[in-house]
């Protein structure tokens, strides 16, 4: 028997009749579920306002969204899912903690350069916590289902480059329904933090470097530099600033991610990681 095969009986083991179901539908369930969850997850975690609260919530939400993740892409699509493999999944969340850190704070640092950004006294370590919280169940729910659910899937059937193009372009438009959208505000998103993430995905085959990137980010624009996410205001974090300027500079109400500074920046990186996944044979132009 080969591996395949005996991995297919353990699947249906596991979730007798999964195999029944047309593979159109197996594929619906995994999208619309996983949305659902996601979205859920997002308004449950951007309700919490004590710290205590959100440290506790938001990694069980986290934590809940990547088993369920995990139980319906056995369940319906029959498959191994291996976007949360063990082995270098901390390193990985650490390092793409660092790498979104870093490029939150290169980032500001360059529109303080330009008089754009000012810190303007200290913030409150219990809000930053409860970002910290927050941006836990924000980072895996969205990951999980932008580049675990649509980037995977579109790859399978597409490639590599249709898959980053269009996974990242609905990233962006999802982002229209936040306060404060405009559309260059989606447009960035879209460029900066789709096509990131989804080289995060692709170097590494798995759903923790793109994490902890998505977490490290997020955790610094608001937490720690308390500036806008999204067209979110920060409602809270280690020091207080303010942000000065033209729109295209600052960002606007949309915050620095709509700053044509955050764009350069992540588009630097893109660019490098996707060096490193062609170097690596990850990068597939066409269908597989």
């Amino acid at each position: 028997m080969t591996n395949d095969a005996a991995d297919l009986r353990v699947l249906n083991a596991i979730a007798p009749g999964g195999s029944r179901l047309p593979r159109w539908a197996r594929t619906t369930i995994l999208v619309v579920g996983m949305a659902v969850a996601m979205l859920g997850a997002n308004a449950i975690a951007s309700s919490l306002q004590n710290p205590v609260a959100a440290l506790i919530i938001g990694p069980l939400l986290a934590l809940g969204i990547a088993l369920l993740y995990v139980w319906t892409g056995r369940r319906f699509e029959q498959r191994r899912v291996t976007e949360f493999a063990r082995g270098a999944g901390r390193r990985h969340v650490l390092v793409g903690a660092g790498i979104g850190t870093g490029l939150a704070a290169l980032s500001l640092g360059i529109l303080a350069l330009f008089g754009a950004y000012r810190i303007t006294g200290w913030g409150s370590i219990a809000s930053a916590l409860t970002v910290v919280g927050i941006m836990c169940a924000v980072a895996v729910a969205e990951e999980v289902f932008f580049r675990g659910v649509v980037f995977r899937l579109l790859d399978g059937r597409w490639g590599t480059v249709i898959a980053l193009g269009a996974s990242s372009l609905l990233f962006g438009l999802v982002h229209l329904l936040n306060p404060g959208a405009t559309l260059w505000g989606a447009i960035a998103i879209a460029v900066e933090a789709g096509l990131l993430l989804g080289a995060a995905y692709v170097v590494t085959g798995t759903l923790w470097l793109a994490i902890g990137i998505h977490f490290g980010w997020n955790l610094a624009i608001v937490g720690i530099f308390g500036t806008a996410v999204s067209g979110t205001e920060s409602q809270g974090s280690l020091v207080t600033a303010v942000t000065a300027g033209p729109d295209w500079l600052t960002g606007g109400g949309f915050g620095p991610e709509a700053s044509v500074v955050s764009v350069l920046v992540c588009t630097a990186a893109t660019a490098a990681m996707l060096l490193v996944a062609r170097r690596r044979g990850r990068l597939h132009l066409r269908r597989r």
